[in-house]
């Protein structure tokens, strides 16, 4: 099972989940929580409001949508964000999914509230035969070392 609910601390009518746009979409597009100005030549964290819920051996992978650069002159700053299974209400931030993007142009931009920002790709995974990881994660956004 997989799909996506509103993180803690947001109004579950005021934030629109993720949704595919036609029925041969790979991906989810992800909608700004709130307006985000993004100053020129920076990098910003814009809330969704939402968390994703996975298999374990499943990884959502957030990239930018391909309108953005063209017409906004923004992109993902990390160029592909990974949402690993058990970021999934995790104590620091419930899971909330920010998207890291890049203002690359000159201008200080406004992204507005319910404009589409980024899609998610849902995905499966493998591990090395040797793998032996047992860590679990305990905090949130940049929490794993």
């Amino acid at each position: 099972m997989r799909g996506f609910k509103v993180a803690k601390g947001f109004d579950e009518s005021s934030i629109i989940l993720p949704k595919r746009q036609t029925k041969n979409s790979a991906g989810y597009d992800f909608y700004v929580a709130k307006d985000t100005i993004l100053k020129a030549k920076s990098i910003t964290l814009i809330p969704t409001g939402v968390k994703a819920y996975m298999e374990s051996d499943e990884v959502l992978k957030i990239y930018v949508r391909s309108s953005m650069p063209m017409k906004k002159g923004i992109t993902l700053a990390n160029n592909v964000g990974i949402i690993d299974s058990d970021y999934y209400e995790n104590p620091d931030n419930d899971g909330h999914i920010m998207i890291q993007v890049m203002n690359f142009s000159d201008n200080d931009i406004l992204i507005k509230k319910d404009e589409r920002i980024a899609q998610g790709i849902f995905l499966k995974y493998l591990l090395a035969t040797d793998d032996d990881t047992t860590t679990t994660r305990v905090g949130g956004f940049g929490s794993t070392k």
